[in-house]
């Protein structure tokens, strides 16, 4: 479904005291921006960040950074979530520009409920196609970790596919998370799948 644009949206966006403006002069630099050495998450298709605030709000020892391409998304964000966190910074951004952001700085990857891109002559667009695997690559510290939850069977094989290509290892993979013992922080789609008891797909995926 197609969301309304906000009104205010450009005065949310500008006033916005943890979007960062202009990420590319952040890069080898992260560390200064959040003033300290603690570990950086990065959520890709953020959304309206109901997964990463309560994430950052939950782990203070943990820096969180969500990227989001849509500009009308992340004002809803903004919006939801006015107040700043000190591990917690936004980017308004397409992933496909990540390596002008990050140079081996993050630690984990979560990829909640992206576009699956269904029809196969839009597979490369998905977030676990070779193209972005391939720019991930170079933004990691050290152990690639990614993390995945999608209601999409056919996105999940790909996913399995494509990262088992890239020599990754499957430290966990669930068909029904609701249903398992897996300590879960749920983004808005996810609470609306499980209340109608649609079934989320899980894996950890680590290199």
């Amino acid at each position: 479904m197609r969301l309304r644009n906000l009104k205010d949206k450009d005065i949310l966006i500008d006033n916005c005291d943890y979007l960062i403006k202009e990420p590319t002069k952040l890069i080898n630099n992260w560390k200064n921006e959040f003033n300290n050495n603690n570990p950086i998450h990065l959520e890709i298709g953020m959304g309206k960040g109901d997964f990463i605030y309560e994430m950052a709000l939950n782990n203070p020892d943990i820096n969180f950074v969500g990227i989001e391409k849509y500009t009308g998304v992340i004002a809803r964000a903004i919006k939801k979530f006015p107040h700043k966190l000190a591990n917690l910074r936004i980017i308004n951004m397409d992933a496909l520009n990540l390596d002008n952001v990050f140079n081996k700085e993050i630690e984990t990857i979560y990829l909640n409920f992206s576009d699956p891109w269904p029809k196969k002559r839009n597979a490369s667009r998905r977030l676990t196609s070779p193209i972005f695997l391939n720019i991930y690559e170079n933004l990691f510290k050290k152990d690639k970790i990614i993390i995945l939850k999608t209601d999409n069977l056919e996105l999940f094989a790909s996913s399995l596919i494509n990262l088992s290509e890239f020599n990754y290892k499957f430290k966990d993979v669930n068909l029904d998370l609701a249903n398992s013992d897996i300590v879960n922080v749920k983004t808005e789609y996810e609470k609306k799948f499980m209340a109608k008891g649609i079934k989320i797909n899980y894996l950890v995926a680590i290199k």
